[in-house]
C-alpha cells in the first residue's frame, strides 16, 4: 500500500479540496496511482486486498466523490467498463487493445489542450478532447 510519503501527499491532496480524509480513500487512491486503468471492481478487489474488509458501497462512494472533486478521471472505452486513473490536468489518450483490453497513455497529438477541436461548437466552451485509438497491443500481436 501507500508509503508514509504518499499518504501525506494524498491526504493534503484530499484536504485541498475540502474532503476528508479517509482510509477508504487513502486506499482507493494509492491502487489506482500504483495500477491506472482498473475498473471499479478491480479497485474493491485490490483495496480489499490491501486493507482488509470495505464496503462495495465505500469504494464505489470514494471513486465517485474523488471523481468530482477532479482527483481521479474516469473514462469508458466502448464495450468496457469504466476505467479509473489519477487526474493529472495533462489531457492525454489511450490506447486500447481490441484483443486483451490493456490501455496505454499516449500524449496529445497536436499542440494545446484541447488538441481536438470540433468544427462548430455549438456555443460550448470546449475544456478537453477525449480520444481513444484501438488497436492490436505488442504482446497480442506476438501471441497471435
Amino acid at each position: 500500500m501507500a508509503t508514509a510519503v504518499q499518504a501525506l501527499g494524498w491526504a493534503e491532496r484530499l484536504r485541498g479540496v475540502g474532503l476528508r480524509v479517509t482510509q477508504p480513500r487513502l486506499a482507493v487512491l494509492d491502487v489506482v496511482y500504483t495500477a491506472p486503468h482498473l475498473s471499479a471492481d478491480q479497485v474493491a478487489e485490490r483495496v480489499r486486498a490491501g486493507i482488509g474488509a470495505v464496503s462495495t458501497q465505500a469504494i464505489y462512494d470514494a471513486l465517485n466523490t474523488l471523481t468530482d472533486h477532479h482527483i481521479l478521471r474516469r473514462f469508458e472505452p466502448a464495450g468496457s467498463a469504466m476505467k479509473f486513473e489519477i487526474a493529472t490536468g495533462d489531457n492525454h489518450h489511450h490506447l486500447v487493445c481490441r484483443s486483451c483490453g490493456s490501455v496505454t497513455d499516449v500524449p496529445c497529438t497536436v499542440g494545446s489542450t484541447p488538441c481536438a477541436m470540433p468544427e462548430e461548437t455549438h456555443g460550448y466552451e470546449v475544456e478537453e478532447a477525449e480520444v481513444t485509438y484501438w488497436g492490436v497491443c505488442p504482446a497480442c500481436r506476438t501471441r497471435g
